[in-house]
């Protein structure tokens, strides 16, 4: 007989740690907890199911044995109605035996078995011992009653088939009256044997109608009988011993048969229930495992739903990746265009920084031009200031001897005295002069014979005037001075004609210098120009630095992440297709064990239709 097994212990997943993951190890807890309870209740069911056929088969054990030896003890002193009525039970079993329809145990009611028990201890409480005058009795009674009639009535008894329940019906040969008869005088006998004490022979107990006590019972007839009519009672004894000797002969014979049969019956029924019970305990080992089985299947189930939502959830982190795959795919390329974008701005800076090591290269040859001609200019601007130094002496000379002479001529028109300059301390000669009226200098006498005609007064304010005007004059000829020489430090480009303006014209000059200011101030705002594109070059430069430095990492990191998803992908494919052959194994699993299943249901049935 088998026994439950503990079942599949269930791996727990240790991949993730969620509460779905505690709800779903909570609910197998509970299903296996279910399971080996449902298991026990069975095994304890099947064991009470055993013990209940163990126990039943013991007490018909116990029964057939006890049965068997009350009915090998006392059948020696059985009488002759009952060797008659034990032959028709026997009779009677065999054909039941033979049609398969009695079982001694099973079928056999309440009152029957009261009755044959009765018998029986009727026997074994009062064996059978019939003496002379039992004999006697009964010759007398079966010559009275008719011993031809009894004889054939006995015969008919033991030759036609006989059945339990229809005794009475097959005798028809007998009659009625017989029938009450014998069964008085039986219990007559059995009430006599009874009374009798146990002290009698046994030999004389199973010869009951033999030897000397039949003898005597004829001797004791034959003395109240005629002679004739003793030979013919004699004779129809000896011939009803011999029909008595032949009917116990059949009766031993098919009492053999009958034990033979009963041995036989037994011994098969000893096989069938042994076989039932083999076979019980198979249907139970079968049902055993059935649910086993079914719980296999039931947890193979469970699995194949958890791979099932392992696999969506797989497919969708998978669909997932391909859509991060695809994103990552794209940035890629927008960084591989913003790489080539900063190839190309690279070589563009490289062109400008070209063009402008020129441009600074053109500016320190224009510095250096322009250095050139600033000391160019101020060489000939100190040139040109002694010339105009030279020019005033002359002119300031030939003035003062225009002014001298026209001072001379007016000192001699108004007597006045000239001191010339030359006098020292502005000592006067003191020889007398002619026509002198006042003594003052020459340079006081031309500034008085400028300011025009009138009094003193009127020449010394309109003198004073004019010199305030010749001071504002002054000081705006200063300033146009500091212009022309600002302007004439930036000319750069009139280095070579500046030889020339020596001998030309002022008017020249102003235009050189004009067109050289324009030069430099073109070059000027060309050079600040320069210098704010190199700057707006560096920054951009600074910026498309990091701006590369931010792709490269970006990449690197692309590059990393699409290593790490194509090793997860890797993975996840290698899991599913772990997950699939799973899957085709427990298929092949499941249809194999239902395959079992409907051959052990099929040989169920085949062992049901054979009982």
């Amino acid at each position: 007989m088998g026994t439950p097994g503990s079942g599949r212990k269930r791996t727990p997943v240790k991949d993730r740690f969620s509460a779905e993951d505690e709800a779903l190890s909570n609910i197998a807890r509970e299903a296996e907890a279910r399971l080996a309870a449902k298991r026990a209740a069975r095994a304890e069911a099947r064991d009470i199911r055993m013990r209940e056929l163990e126990r039943q088969q013991r007490e018909e054990d116990s029964e057939r044995a006890r049965f068997s030896h009350r009915s090998g003890h006392h059948r020696p002193y059985l009488g002759v109605e009952d060797t008659l009525s034990l032959r028709s039970l026997g009779s009677h079993r065999a054909s039941l035996y033979d049609g398969g329809l009695y079982n001694p145990y099973g079928s056999r009611t309440p009152s029957e078995y009261s009755y044959y028990s009765s018998r029986a201890s009727s026997s074994r409480s009062s064996p059978v011992s019939i003496d002379g005058d039992t004999a006697s009795i009964v010759s007398s009674d079966r010559a009275s009653h008719g011993r031809r009639d009894s004889v054939v009535s006995a015969a008919d008894y033991f030759s036609r088939p006989n059945r339990r329940g229809s005794v009475v019906s097959e005798v028809d040969d007998a009659g009625i009256s017989d029938l009450t008869s014998l069964d008085e005088k039986s219990d007559k006998q059995y009430a006599e044997n009874y009374t009798r004490p146990s002290s009698r022979n046994s030999a004389s107990a199973t010869t009951p109608l033999s030897g000397n006590s039949s003898r005597r019972g004829s001797g004791d007839t034959s003395s109240l009988i005629d002679p004739d009519t003793s030979l013919s009672e004699l004779r129809d004894i000896y011939d009803l011993k011999d029909q008595i000797h032949d009917v116990e002969g059949r009766y031993m014979q098919g009492l053999k048969e009958l034990k033979e049969s009963l041995s036989e019956v037994e011994e098969k029924y000893k096989k069938a229930m042994v076989s039932n019970a083999q076979l019980d305990n198979e249907k139970n080992n079968l049902i055993y495992q059935v649910d086993t089985l079914k719980d296999v299947i039931e947890e193979q189930e469970e699995q194949m739903a958890e791979f099932y939502r392992e696999n969506e959830e797989k497919s969708k982190e998978l669909e997932r990746q391909k859509h991060m795959c695809s994103v990552l795919q794209h940035k890629m390329n927008e960084l591989k265009e913003g790489l080539r974008q900063r190839d190309e701005l690279i070589e563009e800076n490289q062109r400008l920084q070209q063009k402008i090591d020129t441009m600074t290269k053109e500016v320190f040859d224009l510095q250096e031009t322009l250095l050139w001609k600033d000391k160019t200019i101020g060489a000939l601007e100190k040139q040109k200031e002694h010339i105009t130094c030279l020019r005033n002496e002359r002119d300031a000379l030939r003035e003062e001897l225009a002014d001298l002479q026209e001072t001379v001529k007016t000192a001699e028109k108004h007597g006045l005295v000239i001191i010339p300059e030359s006098t020292p301390n502005g000592d006067v000669n003191h020889e007398p002069v002619v026509g002198a009226i006042t003594a003052v200098s020459q340079e006081a006498a031309q500034v008085l014979e400028s300011a025009g005609e009138g009094p003193l007064d009127v020449r010394l304010r309109k003198l004073a005037e004019e010199k305030e005007e010749l001071l504002s004059q002054i000081r705006k000829l200063r300033l146009q001075l500091e212009e022309e020489r600002q302007k004439s430090s930036r000319n750069d480009g009139t280095s070579g004609d500046m030889a020339g303006l020596q001998n030309g014209s002022d008017l020249q000059f102003i235009e050189m210098q004009r067109d050289a200011n324009r030069q430099i101030s073109e070059y000027k705002f060309k050079l600040s120009k320069a210098e704010q594109d190199i700057t707006t070059l560096e920054q951009s430069i600074s910026r498309l630095e990091g701006q590369v430095l931010r792709y490269r990492t970006a990449a690197e990191n692309a590059e990393k992440i699409e290593d790490e998803l194509k090793a997860e992908k890797r993975k996840l494919q290698r899991e599913l297709r772990t997950a699939l052959d799973k899957i085709e194994e427990m298929e092949m699993t499941n249809s194999h064990l239902a395959k079992r299943l409907e051959k052990m249901k099929a040989n169920r049935t085949a062992l049901l239709a054979q009982q």
